[in-house]
């Protein structure tokens, strides 16, 4: 007999419609699931696609000292360059500055001045300025008037001497210390270069082993390079007036005439 109560109709619609819901939420619970695995594995796969291996594919060749940016200063009025009064620097563009007798006033040109040498370690004491005759000959262009930095050598400490490193125009100054002078000790930064490499760069003499920038130190930026890449070409150095030949082979000098 069919079950003709009310109620009892009833109490089934509600159960129906209360699994009806549990199945709804279920469903969704899995597809939600199942939507956030896909865009977990999604994010995870572009991610690991942006990862540079750095051990993977062929070696660049690149050596420690490719790694060092030397500091720089970027002076651009007599305040900014004597910032650095009273510090040491030391001479990267060896064998290119001609420097001078001075006193805190002016320098004093004579003929045939001798030339700052690579890693060199000077005292700075002040900025001067002063036009130099045209028949000084100089790197530096003359301006309307050159900037000259006074100094005391490391190895020399007493006599004053001073060396043009930029000039004044119109258009305001213009510095070379950038490009000619190290701020931080090049025996520190350079720590990494065997010591018998130091000991032959003091002495500015050229060793067997070197590599293009240790040669220059040693010898001067004053050359002529041949056909090649840096460190892996031959090149004459003026060494100030004493041609050094120096062969370098896979960032090394292999031969020296």
């Amino acid at each position: 007999m069919l079950n003709t109560d009310e109620s009892g109709r009833d109490e089934e619609a509600r159960s129906g419609s209360g699994n009806g819901k549990k199945l709804a939420f279920a469903l969704t619970a899995i597809m939600l699931v199942v939507v956030g695995l896909r865009v977990y594995f999604v994010v995870k796969a572009r991610r690991e696609a942006q990862v540079v291996h750095v051990n993977e594919g062929p070696s660049l060749g690149l050596t420690q000292d490719d790694y060092i940016v030397p500091r720089k200063m970027y002076p651009h009025t007599l305040a900014d360059a004597r910032a650095l009064d009273g510090k040491p620097i030391w001479v990267f563009a060896g064998s290119q500055m001609a420097y001078y007798p001075a006193t805190q006033q002016r320098v004093t040109f004579v003929k045939s001045p001798p030339l700052l040498l690579g890693a060199e370690e000077l005292e700075v004491v002040n900025f001067i300025e002063q036009v130099s005759p045209e028949s000084v000959y100089t790197r530096i262009p003359r301006g309307d008037r050159q900037v000259f930095m006074l100094f005391h050598r490391k190895t020399d400490p007493g006599p004053l001497h001073g060396v043009a490193v930029g000039y004044h125009e119109a258009a305001g100054y213009t510095f070379y210390l950038d490009e000619a002078f190290f701020y931080d000790d090049p025996h520190v930064t350079y720590k990494h270069w065997p010591a018998n490499i130091w000991q032959a760069i003091d002495a500015h003499k050229a060793v067997l082993g070197m590599n293009e920038l240790q040669a220059q130190l040693a010898l001067g930026q004053v050359s002529r390079p041949g056909p090649g890449e840096p460190n892996n070409r031959t090149v004459a150095f003026d060494n100030n007036g004493h041609p050094v030949t120096i062969t370098f082979e896979h960032k090394k000098a292999t031969k020296i005439e």
